[in-house]
């Protein structure tokens, strides 16, 4: 029988198939080629009780993609949440994440939750600056809920993977939409203006029609350690119309002169905020090379 791993648990994986849960292990064949089933895998198991629905992991479907940071496979998208407000964006983060899904090929759609504590200046701002980087952005509000049927639109019919440091609202933007999901909450700290953390794995959630979503534990830092530092100009879309036209080939876009990126920097046309998190991310990279 053909199912989905939605969960994997000290050593257990509990396998959607056949619109029933099954709690399977994996064979030994999988130590043996060094594989390591992930959730999101499409898998062949076979049953060994039906009624109490136990059953062994006996084969790995190919996969579309796999993900490293979280370790999930076959997803179609990242639906990337933060706060509008309370706590305050961290551009660097969001930018982070944004790297991480380019660098892995999986397609981002930026989503700002809590706009009803912005003003409309601040959402302006947010917009702009990523809608310019060629990323969809949404803005919701779980509390008037608002925006909430771009959400249910962008991912229905796909497997989504959830990303965003904890407290944006997350798991109660995918509450109210899908009831069935039954997401654990947690509030933000007053004192530091940051998530409770709530999940602590990924599992992927069966909420409609061909329609899986994927929470992930919220990440407070995020070091891209999975990047050379000459690479990451690549994942920054808005810098690709000016590559060419800088005076030396390989530049860096840091500190060289006759810089097409740098240019576009000064005329505005790029975000002086993305641009100065990739100059910090750049230099962390060739610090941490050093080491």
């Amino acid at each position: 029988m053909q199912g989905r791993i939605i969960k994997g648990i000290a050593g257990f994986y509990y396998v959607y198939a056949d619109g029933g849960l099954y709690e399977c292990k994996a064979k030994g064949i999988f130590r043996n080629r060094k594989m390591k089933p992930l959730v999101g895998d499409a898998v062949e198991i076979e049953i060994l009780d039906k009624d109490r629905k136990l059953g062994n992991l006996t084969e790995i479907l190919p996969r579309m993609n796999e993900l490293i940071r979280p370790a999930v496979a076959n997803v179609d998208q990242a639906l990337v949440i933060f706060a509008a407000k309370n706590p305050k964006p961290n551009y660097n983060l969001l930018d982070r994440f944004l790297l991480m899904m380019e660098k892995q090929q999986v397609p981002a759609v930026v989503c700002f939750n809590k706009t009803d504590l912005a003003r409309e200046r601040e959402l302006s701002v947010l917009k702009d600056v990523y809608r310019d980087c060629g990323y969809r952005v949404i803005f919701t509000s779980v509390s008037d809920e608002t925006g909430l049927s771009e959400i249910r639109e962008a991912v229905e019919h796909k497997t989504t993977v959830l990303a965003g440091p904890s407290g944006v609202g997350k798991s109660s933007m995918m509450n109210l939409l899908y009831p069935q999901a039954k997401m654990e909450t947690g509030e933000v700290s007053e004192k530091i203006k940051r998530g409770k953390h709530t999940t602590r794995h990924s599992e992927l959630i069966h909420v409609g029609n061909d329609t899986f979503v994927m929470d992930t534990p919220g990440f407070s830092s995020l070091f891209v350690d999975m990047f050379e530092e000459d690479e990451i100009k690549y994942y920054f879309k808005e810098f690709e119309p000016y590559e060419g036209r800088c005076r030396f080939q390989g530049c860096s876009h840091t500190h060289e002169p006759g810089c097409g990126v740098k240019e576009a920097l000064e005329q505005g046309k790029i975000s002086q905020t993305r641009y100065d998190n990739y100059v910090l991310i750049y230099n962390e990279l060739k610090e941490k090379r050093k080491w």
